[in-house]
């Protein structure tokens, strides 16, 4: 029997947040982009929504402001969705990043995040 790798959900990722009214955002994904729970988010400067966070872009999400708490699909257009914004703790292996950052450029955007509440602890 072929082995089933199931994808992250919350649980996987939110180990504690404030009140769901207080560390959720309602936000607008950006046509094109898709996005799972944990995944970090970022803002594009020029239309105020949202989308993966890149640290290689300079469009604004290369500044990390929140993590995705569902999958999201806006390839075919934008669509409306919810991220942590602010105090909540999260898995450090539940947070998705970019296949390509850099240990560095990994712990400058945790460092960001951090500034937002929105910290992460080891699984124990």
């Amino acid at each position: 029997m072929a082995a089933f790798a199931e994808p992250n959900n919350l649980g996987d990722v939110l180990i504690w947040e404030e009140e769901r009214g207080y560390s959720r955002e309602k936000i607008t994904i950006v046509s094109g982009t898709t996005l799972v729970p944990g995944q970090v988010i970022g803002k594009v400067t020029a239309s105020g929504k949202y989308a993966a966070f890149d640290q290689d872009l300079d469009t604004g999400v290369e500044t990390p402001v929140g993590i995705a708490i569902a999958n999201y699909d806006a390839t075919g257009g934008d669509i409306q969705g919810v991220m942590i914004v602010r105090d909540a703790i999260t898995t450090t292996g539940g947070i998705v990043w970019p296949d390509d950052i850099t240990t560095e450029e990994k712990t400058t955007a945790t460092a960001t995040l951090a500034g937002l509440g929105i910290i992460t602890r080891e699984e124990s």
